[in-house]
């Protein structure tokens, strides 16, 4: 432990020492550690030491811009003056009483997992500074596959829909395992996943690989596996989007979707891998802005229906846990109502965070004003209160909300966590296509390759752009390869860039993404396949490329451009692995989508 950090907590133990009702809030978070029970009598004795403005700030998750709780740059200065009124986390929780803070990459949050570590416990500082000295509850989006706010060198494990190609309770539950532990040793206590919407639309433009496929008992089984490796390794899980994402053609980040299940199909199809999640003890669920009209006739966001939340999520499932918003900021939940009422409307329905406001201002003194005006009663936020605290006590937050530069170095990004991970991702990679058996290619007999393709933002910390981590990865494996990236609109002048530089070529490896029927990059592959090279195509991103390119005699489906993924699909073009991945979701014909082209279990082997 380093000096700064050993001073900072001797000294932020003495103060909580000097706290009866601390105190006894952490033996009570000692026994939940220990038995999983809480002592709900300490907790609300807490509650009832709270202002109103303390209460209010519990309720919220906010963001907040660098990597420092007190001495972010100047550039993150000015972005937390503008949103929020305040320089830094330390203010933003002086300020707002926020019971809780969500990392992102792009707020500079994550610059590598020491950082990290240090701007939690700054956070932690801080919120130990309010009168009632309640710990935060720090957040993140960390699903793996093509959403990590956390990347390299924590260990990147294989996301969703590759876990759900693999098939294996056992791999999914590990690597959540894996997952949790880096988290929780950063500093991050509550993690926005696992992916619970069952991805029944090819459509989708917001779930996709982020869910473990199309079958709903398939998907409950996986989602209740992350559950248990999540929480074992000491994060919160949260099972998202609440009622179900899974069906629709809309993104709620910019529009409010509508889904046209009946009833019986919500039980059906939606339903399932939330009651596993809640059989498995979840800590907290996400909402979905979404329209359900089945399910609420008043056509509402989810977030803010009563029906759905309380109706549903708390009566007929029967869960008790933290219920939590998806981002505030997203325009599917900000399309009837404005947002002041936004917050307000939320909390009425039922849920107990509101996650990542967009004007933290108006939305925090929303809901004190809604206390003040007797729209909200007090004993409503304390119910919310209440499941908030019991959460942070079971993550044992109250015992000791800090952690070291030591533990991050045992923890996180291991020697032995990176090869399970690589173990992980082998079973995962799905070959669909291999005519006149293409596959494997042979690092003697074509030795010589090109890697083109698309190279689309890589998730934090990722070594490189997708063609350069696959390019790299083929050289190790003994082949000569070079690397071109024509990007997922790849211009006329770029696809004859990438011809000429096939000429000679043993094989070409083109990565595809989300490629459409008026997509360049099916111009490209007709181009590269037109040479007379043999052509290999990766999917990157959505395993629902190859319909677009029957033309390409060896196919595969990594779901994701991360290293782990890359390196996997790598190992098998080499022949270094079989593949072993059955496709978790049905890939229907591009001229003729009622036809099924390969259907769920399809996978081919050497």
């Amino acid at each position: 432990m380093s000096d700064r950090l050993r001073t900072s907590r001797r000294t932020l133990l003495a103060a909580t020492a000097g706290s009866a009702a601390a105190v006894a809030v952490g033996s009570a978070s000692a026994r939940a550690a220990e038995d999983g029970t809480v002592d709900r009598t300490a907790l609300r004795a807490l509650i009832d030491r709270m202002s109103l403005e303390e209460k209010v700030g519990q309720l919220f998750v906010m963001r907040v811009y660098g990597h420092s709780a007190t001495e972010p740059d100047q550039a993150d200065v000015d972005k937390n003056l503008e949103e929020a009124g305040v320089r830094n986390a330390a203010e933003l929780i002086a300020k707002y009483r926020v019971g809780g803070i969500i990392y992102f990459g792009w707020a500079h949050n994550t610059r590598d997992p020491h950082q990290i570590a240090d701007l939690s416990n700054g956070i932690q500082r801080a919120a130990r500074q309010l009168p009632s000295r309640t710990p935060a509850l720090i957040a993140t989006d960390q699903e793996h596959g093509i959403v990590a706010r956390v990347g390299l060198p924590a260990t990147l494990v294989p996301g969703a829909m590759a876990l759900g190609a693999g098939g294996s309770r056992a791999d999914t539950r590990r690597a959540a395992l894996i997952a949790g532990r880096e988290l929780a040793a950063m500093g991050i206590r509550q993690n926005y996943a696992p992916v619970a919407d069952v991805n029944v639309n090819p459509a989708n433009p917001v779930i996709g690989v982020r869910s473990f496929g199309s079958d709903p008992q398939a998907v409950a089984r996986l989602v209740a596996a992350q559950v248990e490796g999540y929480q074992e390794g000491g994060v919160a899980a949260t099972s998202k989007h609440f009622p179900g994402h899974g069906d629709t053609k809309d993104d709620s980040h910019y529009s409010l979707p509508t889904i046209h299940h009946t009833r019986e199909q919500w039980n059906t199809l939606d339903a399932p891998p939330f009651e596993a999640a809640i059989a498995a003890g979840i800590d907290s669920i996400m909402t979905a802005h979404i329209v359900v009209p089945a399910l609420d006739p008043a056509e509402d966001p989810a977030t803010l229906s009563a029906p759905i939340l309380t109706g549903i999520l708390r009566e007929q499932l029967g869960y008790d846990g933290v219920v939590v918003t998806d981002s505030l900021g997203m325009q599917g939940v900000r399309t009837k109502y404005g947002d002041d009422r936004v917050p307000v409307l939320a909390l009425k329905a039922g849920v107990d965070q509101l996650l990542n406001p967009p004007k933290p201002e108006v939305a925090w003194n929303a809901v004190l004003q809604a206390v003040r005006d007797g729209e909200l009663s007090e004993e409503r936020l304390d119910a919310s209160i209440l499941r908030i605290l019991e959460l942070k006590a079971r993550r044992g937050l109250f015992r000791n909300p800090y952690v070291t530069h030591d533990g991050v170095d045992r923890n996180v990004g291991t020697r032995t966590h990176r090869a399970t991970a690589e173990l992980i991702a082998d079973r995962t990679t799905t070959l669909l296509v291999n005519e006149g058996g293409l596959l494997p290619l042979s690092p003697r007999e074509q030795r010589d390759v090109l890697v083109v393709g698309a190279d689309p933002a890589s998730p934090s910390g990722t070594t490189g752009p997708p063609t350069a981590v696959l390019a790299g990865a083929l050289t190790e494996l003994g082949f000569t390869a070079t690397r071109l990236s024509t990007g997922t609109a790849p211009s006329a002048a770029k696809i004859d860039e990438a011809v000429a530089a096939a000429e000679g070529k043993d094989a070409v490896v083109v990565g595809t993404y989300n490629v459409t029927a008026s997509s360049a990059q099916r111009t490209l592959v007709q181009r590269l396949i037109a040479t007379g090279v043999p052509v290999v195509a990766v999917a990157v991103r959505n395993p629902y490329d190859v319909a677009q390119l029957p033309e390409v005699r060896g196919y595969l489906a990594a779901y994701s451009w991360t290293d782990t993924e890359l390196r996997a699909a790598a190992r098998v073009i080499a022949g270094r692995t079989s593949p072993a991945g059955r496709l978790p979701v049905p890939v229907q014909r591009a001229d003729d989508p009622g036809t099924v082209l390969y259907p769920v279990g399809h996978g081919l082997s050497y």
